[in-house]
């Protein structure tokens, strides 16, 4: 292969190249704006490195690896944010920020955040987290319990339900009695979550509705048909705020960050005029 021949595949390679394509872009774009008597703004081609930018670079390095930069690792850090600044700056030069629905989204995610980072440090007192505990106290409280026997009937025999409901009152054993499953015949002070993800939730539901101390059926569950026996209900408890306030004022914080950036949506709605084309 002959020196011409090297240069011709070698120039075909690298008109491939798509950092090359970028780079020829943004040169016709500068010249472009050159030949219509755009000036370039001097700042826009000036980098400060300020002190705080290089304490951020090392404070964002400690957080990730739990020790100080050395000074070389330092130094690595500003050469990545200065290149990430050209690229950053010659993109948005070219109009590549332009019409990117990720670009939207994340400075969209930037201004909610925004919008909420005074949230984030508020700390609450307790008169406030207790006024927040009181109107939703069903989000804190502790769960119903249930302690119960059941007979498991089958897939689908409703029929031998009386039959069975007429052994068990003339005192027959509870436990001679049903079909063998891989469920536990008796649960105690079990809470209403612990017996839907067991028995799936409508058996649970059924629970608070059968009456205490008798048998009562056909009970539907996500394997079948049961007779139960509810011996004790413990109610849900009222929420005290020492022992739950970490998730009250977890919730409190959640809704408090949504107010805040509602709010501040609607003051920056306000200052628009927002046309809609009819179909």
């Amino acid at each position: 292969m002959n020196i011409l021949e090297k240069l011709r595949l070698q120039t075909r390679a690298l008109l491939r190249e798509p950092l090359l394509h970028f780079i020829v872009a943004g040169l016709l774009v500068f010249l472009l704006s050159l030949w219509r008597g755009d000036a370039v703004d001097p700042a826009s081609r000036t980098i400060v490195i300020s002190e705080d930018t290089v304490q951020r670079l090392a404070a964002s390095w400690e957080q990730i690896w739990r020790r100080p930069p050395t000074q070389a690792e330092i130094d690595g850090l500003i050469r990545d944010y200065i290149k990430e600044e050209i690229y950053y700056r010659e993109a948005k030069r070219i109009g590549l920020d332009e019409d990117d629905t990720v670009i939207r989204r994340r400075l969209r995610s930037k201004m909610e955040f925004l919008a909420v980072a005074q949230t984030e440090s508020a700390r609450p007192d307790e008169r406030t987290l207790q006024r927040w505990l009181d109107r939703h106290p069903q989000r804190f409280a502790e769960e119903v319990e249930f302690s119960f026997d059941q007979i498991y009937l089958g897939e689908t025999d409703t029929d031998g339900t009386a039959a069975m409901l007429q052994i068990l009152a003339s005192g027959g054993d509870w436990r001679n009695l049903g079909r063998p499953i891989s469920l536990p015949r008796s649960m105690d002070a079990a809470a209403r979550s612990d017996i839907a993800r067991q028995f799936g939730d409508p058996f649970a539901r059924s629970l608070a509705l059968a009456p205490q101390g008798g048998w009562t059926g056909p009970v539907k569950s996500g394997f079948g048909v049961h007779l139960v026996r509810v011996r004790v209900v413990q109610p849900a408890g009222k929420p005290i705020l020492a022992e739950v306030r970490q998730a009250v004022e977890n919730d409190w914080r959640v809704n408090s960050a949504k107010v805040r950036e509602a709010k501040a949506y609607q003051a920056l709605l306000d200052g628009y005029s927002i046309k809609i084309a009819k179909p």
